[in-house]
């Protein structure tokens, strides 16, 4: 295993364009569905953007091998992937973006509960277990403050999302704990990539989601999709992975939210609900709380009042 570095200013500033990237798809693929269902979407992304990421492979020279063993877990987290889309898109028809976006954007809490048991330098600190404990608070919060087609969203939705964040949090124990973790971000997404899209578009098409509206809006959705979200981002993500302790790239991530839900409300006209804000903001400050635990304590070390206190 590679050691992994602290952050930089480089760093926080491309995970801020990453978050409001990431914030901006839930949003992208809700206004798209009326012309192609979501679950639709994610695999057409996923099936164009992994041609995209092949022939940068091939531009660049890299060699894929499958000798090396990496393929057992890039069928793994091809698959974790796969899921964890298929419950984006499936629980997008049920419930709001801003809901999605809280619950897919657990995935930091989940992965640093795997990390914590597979690597040493990942140790949870009780600090950041009660940071668990706030956002396990806030989602029971968030879960009770109702559902139905009134306020656009429901349990059978907001439960998808957060089974989706606990999909993405065991992608990156995988990734994290096995070959994957040294091999060049192109190859791990690639695994990821594929089988979303033939997972997806399979799915889609058992299901009968096939039918496709090719209007403007659309074409300009999944433009955004296929060449921001699922290539350019997830690349300099997967590439952030291997250099970062996932752990403190995780700091920045919550920002994500507040990107979705501010496009949510802005765009989409999404209500939030007195529960739901209580609920996402102790959601976001457990998941800061973990995420930020190093990032805290170095910097509390250089303030003496703080250290006195």
């Amino acid at each position: 295993m590679t050691t992994r570095r602290a952050l930089d200013g480089q760093v926080i500033a491309l995970m801020t364009g990453l978050c409001a990237i990431w914030g901006f798809q839930q949003v992208a693929i809700k206004a798209g569905a009326v012309d192609m269902a979501p679950m639709l979407q994610l695999g057409v992304r996923s099936a164009i953007a992994a041609v995209l990421v092949w022939l940068l492979v091939l531009a660049r020279g890299e060699r894929l091998s499958l000798a090396d063993g990496s393929w057992r877990p890039g069928l793994l987290v091809g698959l974790l992937f796969a899921l964890e889309f298929v419950m984006v898109g499936e629980g997008l028809r049920h419930t709001t973006a801003s809901h999605m976006v809280i619950f897919l954007y657990t995935a930091p809490m989940f992965a640093a509960l795997g990390l914590h048991w597979k690597l040493p330098s990942e140790r949870l600190k009780p600090a950041q277990w009660l940071g668990i404990a706030v956002a396990f608070g806030g989602i029971v919060v968030a879960f009770s403050g109702g559902s139905g087609a009134a306020n656009g969203s429901s349990l059978l939705g907001d439960g998808m999302g957060l089974l989706a964040g606990a999909l993405w949090g065991a992608t990156t124990v995988t990734v994290r704990c096995s070959r994957l973790t040294d091999l060049p971000a192109s190859q791990t997404l690639l695994y990821q990539l594929v089988g979303a899209g033939v997972l997806l578009i399979g799915m889609s098409a058992a299901l009968g989601q096939t039918t496709i509206n090719p209007t403007p809006q659309l074409i300009a959705s999944m433009a955004f999709q296929v060449l921001l979200v699922s290539f350019a981002s997830f690349l300099i993500w997967f590439s952030l992975l291997r250099r970062y302790l996932a752990s403190q790239l995780g700091v920045l991530s919550f920002m994500t939210p507040l990107f979705g839900i501010g496009f949510g409300v802005w765009l989409l006209d999404e209500p939030l609900e007195p529960n739901f804000i209580v609920g996402a903001a102790l959601v976001l400050s457990g998941i800061l709380l973990v995420s930020g635990y190093g990032w805290f304590r170095q910097r509390w070390g250089r303030w003496p009042v703080l250290r006195r206190g």
